[in-house]
């Protein structure tokens, strides 16, 4: 008797617990399936459509795909970010190694002020942000100007925005501004999941900051900044919002991005020099770049195997 009732109280037991895992993530997985999982299974039946959203949509098959392969202006487009994926990246991860180490082993009494002050930029909108860099690339007002000029450089009214040779490059430097603050407080916390031992052992040897750095520090967080320049790398790719505020991708497509391009097919913005919409081409750009990405995450898991050393 005392056996059945253990054993009702256990399938009672087991039962609740079901059903308390299942109240406490139905909410995210329903809103998992229905805002991402579902749009990106339909993404692969639009994308073989010529549809505006609005009208009939015409099956099209694979009309779309051969379309992109002559499409210049989505090469144009990728080029510009494999070339940002070339640059961006390892500015971000060496400026918050450089800053993340000072603040951890230089002893700063000042460093939580200045961890908070990196990590400002990360909570204002990108909206904020681009309209703030706007102002100081702005051709009459800007920063920049005025620092020029103060400095006997006098440029005139130079828009940086506005020039083909100088939109491009104009980009990084608020890109790189807005991602640092959040990748510092990251190595921040890895480092300090270092035992302290090791570096007294180190300085007892008389090794250097940058010995210190280079062989006691970076390897012991190796998996963090993998995950670090993965997070960059794909955030690249898929981020435009910065890009779209200050030049939507202009002048002349110099500053256009793949995510920019599709959401201006996607919603009828310009592209090149006419007004177009199509959902059903921008899906189809959509797929690629999907593949783009997951093709970016098998290279860097061959070529940047995770190392991480237990300690």
């Amino acid at each position: 008797m005392l056996h059945i009732l253990r054993k009702s109280w256990y399938q009672k037991t087991s039962t609740q617990k079901h059903i308390f895992i299942l109240i406490a993530i139905g909410p995210a997985l329903l809103g998992y399936l229905l805002f991402t999982l579902y749009p990106n299974i339909t993404s692969v039946y639009y994308s073989l459509l010529y549809w505006t959203g609005v009208t009939k949509p015409d099956y099209v098959g694979f009309d779309n795909y051969v379309k992109i392969a002559h499409d210049h202006f989505f090469w144009n487009a990728l080029y510009h970010n494999f070339l940002y994926t070339l640059i961006i990246p390892p500015l971000i991860l060496i400026i918050s190694l450089f800053l993340a180490y000072l603040l951890t082993y230089k002893g700063y009494r000042e460093s939580s002020f200045y961890k908070v002050l990196y990590f400002f930029p990360n909570v204002l909108p990108v909206v904020v942000i681009s309209l703030l860099w706007a102002f100081i690339y702005d051709g009459n007002f800007g920063l920049i100007n005025a620092f020029l000029k103060m400095i006997s450089i006098d440029i005139g009214e130079y828009y940086w925005l506005g020039h083909e040779k100088t939109a491009f490059w104009a980009i990084i430097p608020p890109t790189v501004w807005a991602g640092v603050g959040f990748y510092v407080v990251i190595i921040m916390n890895a480092m300090a999941a270092i035992p302290k031992s090791l570096y007294e052992s180190a300085i007892l040897e008389g090794a250097s900051h940058t010995q210190r750095l280079y062989h006691i520090t970076i390897p012991l967080i190796n998996g963090v900044l993998r995950v670090c320049l993965l997070f960059i790398v794909l955030g690249l790719f898929r981020n435009f919002e910065l890009i779209l505020v200050l030049t939507n991708g202009g002048p002349s497509g110099s500053t256009d991005v793949v995510g920019l391009y599709m959401f201006n097919y996607a919603f009828g913005s310009k592209v090149g020099t006419a007004t177009i919409h199509d959902y059903g081409y921008a899906s189809a750009i959509g797929m690629c770049l999907f593949v783009i990405l997951i093709s970016i995450k098998l290279i860097m898991d061959k070529f940047l195997p995770d190392k991480t050393v237990e300690f």
